[in-house]
């Protein structure tokens, strides 16, 4: 009996040596897994949909960077949310381990990029920037402007001014009309909240004319302290029945003719832009409007002043009469240095 017994327990006693050799064997490899990689450059792999975690291990042991695809897959059977793999690219940086980046790739974290569409851009500039954006996919291509517009819910309507000029993130399998459609329920979203706060008795009628009349705010000045005045200009002087007078519209109105400088005899040339030869707004916004010009013209400063001009310094002169805006004029326009600039030097490039 003595002697069952001690059989018996040398079973156990082997049998409880093996699996702790065993566990240990195992959690050696699992260890190894979470060792982290020595890499010169990250490493950019794209997981399609679809794809395995079997698919994905050998992957990774194929280029190095796993040491056995196998024991990764004994991982999954007790980590069964390592097998939920989610589609896009990913980067395998490194000091990451390969169950990191297994780990990565099952939350989702997947590679992004950023597109920025600047205010005051037309829709032809932001569509052309859009086709550069990699890896964007190209939609728009073949597509006019009333076809975007009539995908978008809004048929009929002119594109131009109803993108929100902002920084754009996407991911791998986006397309430019993702893009756009995104900037398109941004702007409209802005503007109905802004017209619901806007002030009584505005000269504009309907949230539409808010968005011209600010994308030419948006291109007289880029100073968030000026929009208002500016704005609170062209709505006294919608309000008395005068011209807006404004040579943004001159330049949207004269298209590829444009070449840097306008003439008085493009002042006098009639399009449907041109403010000088046209009583109240033009017909569409001339571009995109931000949102400080978008709230500068539904609430536009109070003052007295009817014009102002550029001093050359990236401000304005803002003038009640037209005595007063000649003296401007001619002190600030007729007598310009070589530093002169309409606009604010810009910080840190153009766009």
């Amino acid at each position: 009996m003595r002697s069952v017994k001690r059989i018996l327990g040398f079973t156990v006693l082997l049998a409880a040596v093996t699996a702790i050799a065993g566990w240990l064997f195992i959690e050696q490899h699992f260890q190894r897994m979470e060792e982290p990689l020595a890499l010169e450059q990250p490493v950019t792999m794209e997981i399609e949909r679809g794809t395995t975690l079997q698919g994905l291990a050998r992957e990774l042991e194929a280029q190095g960077h796993l040491p056995s695809a196998f024991w990764l897959l004994v991982r999954a059977r007790l980590e069964p949310e390592l097998a939920q793999l989610q589609s896009g690219v990913y980067q395998l940086e490194d000091g990451m381990s390969p169950l990191g980046f297994v780990r990565r790739v099952v939350a989702g974290d997947a590679q992004t990029w950023t597109v920025r569409i600047p205010e005051g851009w037309t829709f032809e500039r932001v569509r052309a920037r859009l086709a550069e954006a990699d890896p964007l996919r190209n939609e728009l291509e073949g597509m006019s402007g009333e076809a975007v517009m009539e995908h978008l819910g809004q048929p009929g309507m002119h594109p131009e001014g109803w993108f929100f000029p902002a920084v754009y993130e996407y991911g791998h399998g986006a397309s430019d009309l993702d893009v756009l459609e995104r900037a398109h329920d941004r702007m409209q979203r802005t503007l109905s909240r802004l017209w619901r706060d806007r002030r009584e008795n505005l000269p504009l009628e309907r949230p539409y004319e808010a968005l011209i009349l600010a994308s030419i705010v948006e291109l007289e000045t880029p100073l968030s302290e000026e929009k208002p005045r500016v704005a609170g200009v062209f709505t006294r002087r919608l309000e008395r029945g005068m011209r807006l007078q404004t040579d943004p519209t001159v330049i949207y109105g004269m298209g590829d003719g444009y070449q840097g400088r306008i003439g008085h005899a493009d002042l006098r040339e009639y399009t449907p832009y041109n403010t000088y030869r046209i009583d109240g707004l033009p017909p569409t916004p001339i571009g995109m409007p931000g949102e400080a010009s978008l709230r500068a013209v539904v609430n536009p400063a109070e003052g007295e002043a009817l014009y102002f001009v550029a001093k050359g310094n990236g401000s304005h002169h803002f003038s009640a009469t037209l005595e007063e805006h000649n003296e401007a004029v001619r002190r600030y326009q007729l007598n310009r240095g070589e530093d002169y600039r309409s606009f604010p030097a810009p910080e840190g490039g153009t766009d």
